[in-house]
């Protein structure tokens, strides 16, 4: 089973996009990046939707924004 790097994100976002780039930038050969769109569930929405975008690596949680070491921090911890 390959590791993940979710993405909480929604249409339109425009920090989300420069997320996902920060993201590919750092992100190991065989990941998987997997979008979640808060607006589709009520309860993500509530719990993301101001806070987007959102990464969740290895169960910790970084909110925008973050660069590239907080990234490789997160990958390399777990």
């Amino acid at each position: 089973m390959s590791q993940q790097i979710v993405l909480y994100t929604t249409l339109g976002c425009h920090l989300c996009e420069l997320a996902e780039t920060l993201v590919r930038q750092v992100m190991p050969m065989g990941w998987e990046l997997v979008h979640v769109d808060v607006a589709e569930e009520d309860a993500l929405l509530e719990k993301y939707g101001e806070r987007i975008p959102v990464i969740v690596i290895n169960g910790q949680e970084l909110a925008w924004p973050f660069g590239l070491l907080e990234l490789q921090a997160a990958i390399y911890a777990g």
